[in-house]
């Protein structure tokens, strides 16, 4: 009975998480396809007949799969929907001209992909090519703001979290609904704001209790959807009731908690026994202070390091200046770790490796099944290596230096994303940083978790390193987009 209901558990959280995750439910008919090099997901009501049709399209390190519940919400309500892949993004190989997609090449290369997506959209059997929409999220709704704007034909726009208000001028687009999170930052209200002020069919909607991120899984957010573009087709396209928006979300959380709870068991058996449930010490604050004293100056000194290095050597947005810091970070903290004690004797069996393999399935898994597309393409395979190794040597240091202690390894974590933050707000590298900070605290988070598994059976500082980076590097290296120079 012991081992039946842990294993009941495991079983319902997995179960349950990919039903989530995948959006089963509505008898919705889902597909993906590639036009002209641009990855494709249609997605289409039950109801027979043809359908007003909606092209959505995702932010700056996005992809189709993050505005998946977009496309639940729409075909759920007799939509036909279209989520594309943006070039550099995604399953998209094809890398963008710039780094901050800011660029007139970058523009034009995501104009270029809503053309195709608005004309595969158009040439399916179930869409009215003459009621077409757009929705669009933080780069997307630039993108679409503007497409929307060059094409009168568009019947309706959406733009969620618009970055620039100077892509809507009082000639168009029409029937514009901008929203943005009540907690973003000041500019994307006054984009907002902005764009909805210059003309009399057009309107803004402040969505409470969200930031840059959640404003997507905001149940608020898709009934304000619906509403504007219903309305914009004449009424309402379907009674059927929404899905909710975080269920994904919520699925992919339940499949991260059935993967760190099978871990425990898994670890004390390729460590050979002992109890892998972790004890929460509490450290001294002399070695509180002196940690965090060295953390914060090798960070900072990292920060200012890593923007005089060659870091657009790598073909993917942001990811060089991250690997940088991380290296100078790690190699600092490195340096001062030799000079402490050597650390006490501990375990290197070699089958503990085992728990690298399940470490890439433990965030690979859930963010591709419910959040977003997970799975390297082209240049993100090798790119992959150099970021996880660049995460190896920072925590392998944070294990030298905290000794493996939990809170000192949060304190690490927490000055590593403060001090990071910092660089993107003045302007030592680029201010997506900052939208950015929450999802990486919580990997950092889950990685300190895995630490405090891995110590509490003695494994070696190399070997908890070499896993938990894994849960790290792994989204930075598949969401951050692929850039050419």
């Amino acid at each position: 009975m012991r081992r039946t209901l842990p294993l009941l558990l495991l079983l319902a959280l997995v179960v349950g998480g990919g039903w989530l995750a995948l959006g089963a439910g509505h008898d919705l008919r889902r597909e993906h396809v590639t036009s002209a090099g641009v990855p494709l997901q249609q997605v289409h009501p039950a109801a027979s007949g043809r359908h007003p049709g909606v092209v959505v399209a995702h932010g700056f390190s996005g992809s189709a799969k993050l505005m998946a519940s977009f496309g639940d919400t729409l075909a759920a309500r007799g939509y036909v929907v279209v989520l594309l892949d943006f070039t550099g993004h995604g399953a998209n190989p094809r890398p963008l001209p710039d780094e901050a997609a800011g660029t007139a090449s970058s523009t034009a290369a995501l104009q270029q992909d809503l053309d195709v997506a608005m004309a595969h959209l158009r040439s399916l059997p179930d869409v009215d090519p003459a009621r077409v929409a757009l929705v669009g999220h933080s780069m997307g709704a630039g993108a679409v703001t503007r497409y929307a704007a060059a094409h009168p034909e568009v019947t309706a726009t959406v733009a969620i979290s618009l970055p620039d208000s100077s892509v809507a001028t009082a000639e168009g687009p029409a029937r514009l609904l901008t929203m943005v999170g009540a907690l973003e930052f000041p500019d994307f209200h006054a984009a907002a704001t902005s764009a909805a002020g210059q003309r009399g069919d057009r309107a803004v909607h402040v969505v409470p209790g969200t930031e840059h991120i959640s404003v997507l899984y905001a149940p608020e957010t898709h009934r304000e959807t619906v509403a504007w573009l219903d309305r914009a087709f004449g009424g309402p396209r379907d009674d059927a009731a929404m899905p909710f928006p975080g269920r994904r979300l919520a699925g992919s959380a339940l499949l991260v908690l059935a993967f760190l709870i099978g871990f425990v068991p898994l670890a004390a058996v390729l460590a050979g026994g002992g109890s892998p449930w972790p004890r929460f010490a509490r450290p001294s604050w002399a070695a509180t202070i002196r940690i965090a004293a060295v953390t914060a100056a090798a960070a900072v000194v990292a920060a200012v390091t890593a923007r005089f290095l060659p870091t657009t050597v790598l073909p993917m947005a942001i990811a060089g200046y991250v690997v940088c810091y991380a290296v100078v970070t790690g190699a600092l903290l490195l340096a001062y770790a030799s000079r402490q004690p050597a650390p006490t004797p501990v375990t290197s069996r070699p089958r503990l490796l085992l728990a690298v393999p399940y470490a890439v399935a433990s965030i690979a898994v859930p963010v591709h099944l419910g959040l977003t597309h997970a799975q390297p393409v082209g240049d993100r395979w090798w790119i992959l290596l150099i970021v996880w190794a660049a995460f190896a040597l920072l925590a392998y240091a944070t294990e030298r230096v905290t000794g493996g202690v939990t809170l000192h390894l949060l304190l690490v974590a927490a000055i590593f994303v403060i001090v990071l933050a910092a660089a993107a707000i003045t302007g030592l590298t680029f201010g997506f940083v900052t939208l950015v900070l929450v999802p990486l605290i919580g990997l950092l988070l889950w990685q300190a978790v895995w630490s405090a598994v891995l110590n509490r059976l003695a494994v070696a500082p190399w070997l908890i390193a070499a896993t938990g980076s894994v849960i790290v590097a792994w989204p930075l290296a598949v969401t951050l987009p692929l850039a050419g120079h």
